[in-house]
C-alpha cells in the first residue's frame, strides 16, 4: 500500500481502521479484532498496532477496555475534532421531552451556494427539513442537504424514530468541518415554523462536514429565541 510507505505505520493502520468504521464494515458497538490479529494483517508489531488504536481512541472513534477488548464507539463522531451536538440530548439535558418532525424530504440538486460550500458538482442530494421540539415547543429548525455518496444507506433510512442529525452523528464520523455562527433575522419561513414574529433575531448555525474530500452534509440550524450555545474546550 502506498500510504504505508509514505507515512508512519501506526498512522496508516489507524487510517485503514477509520475507513472501515466510516464504511460501516465495523458498526457502532462492534468488537474490533485483537491487536495480535491486526498485527498479522498489517505486517506490523503489536506495539505499532497499539499506537494506532490509541490514535483512534483519542479521537473518540473506539473504546478500549481491559479484558473487554476494543469496540467501535456507540457515537463515534461525538468526540471528533468538531463536536456536533445531538439535539435530542440537548433538549433532554434541560429536563424537557424531545421529539422531532420531518417537514420535508426530497431529492434534488442543491442551490449553487450549497454546492459551492460543499465543493460538490451538480450532484443530486437529499434535502431534509426537520423541526426539533422541546415540551412540544419549537426548539430548532434545521434545513439540511445530505450527500448519498457520503452517507451510505441514506435512501433506506427512516427518520421518524431517529433524527437525521443523530443518525449522521452516530454512523458517519467526519475528518473535517466548517462551522459559522451568527445572528439572523427570522425569515417568514423561520417565523412560521418557530412560531415567532418575522424579523426576530435568531441564533443560526451553518455547518458543513466532509470525510476526506467527500462531502457528507450541509445544514442550517435556526434556534428558537432563548437558545444558549455551550461547548467545552
Amino acid at each position: 500500500m502506498t500510504g504505508v510507505r509514505t507515512q508512519p505505520k501506526a498512522r496508516a493502520i489507524a487510517d485503514s481502521v477509520h475507513r472501515r468504521i466510516v464504511d460501516r464494515i465495523w458498526r457502532p458497538g462492534d468488537q474490533i479484532p485483537h491487536e495480535a490479529e491486526l498485527a498479522v494483517e498489517f505486517g506490523a508489531s503489536r506495539a505499532t498496532v497499539n499506537k494506532a488504536m490509541q490514535l483512534l481512541a483519542d479521537q473518540g472513534l473506539i473504546e478500549r477496555r481491559r479484558k473487554a477488548g476494543t469496540r467501535v464507539a456507540i457515537n463515534p463522531a461525538v468526540r471528533a475534532t468538531l463536536s456536533i451536538p445531538v439535539v435530542r440530548e440537548q433538549v433532554e439535558a434541560n429536563g424537557q421531552d424531545y421529539h422531532h418532525v420531518v417537514l420535508e424530504r426530497i431529492e434534488a440538486i442543491p442551490p449553487r451556494e450549497v454546492l459551492d460550500r460543499m465543493g460538490a458538482g451538480d450532484a443530486r442530494m437529499v434535502r431534509l427539513q426537520t423541526l426539533h421540539l422541546a415540551d412540544d415547543l419549537p426548539f430548532a429548525f434545521e434545513d439540511r442537504w445530505v450527500n448519498p455518496g457520503g452517507a451510505a444507506g441514506l435512501a433506506e433510512a427512516d427518520f421518524t424514530g431517529i433524527s437525521v442529525n443523530e443518525w449522521l452523528v452516530r454512523y458517519f464520523p467526519y475528518s473535517r468541518g466548517l462551522l459559522e455562527v451568527g445572528s439572523e433575522s427570522a425569515s417568514p419561513r423561520d417565523a412560521r415554523i418557530l412560531r415567532v414574529d418575522a424579523g426576530t433575531s435568531l441564533l443560526v448555525l451553518h455547518r458543513t462536514t466532509w470525510n476526506g474530500d467527500v462531502p457528507i452534509t450541509d445544514v442550517r440550524v435556526a434556534h428558537a429565541p432563548g437558545y444558549r450555545m455551550r461547548t467545552a474546550f
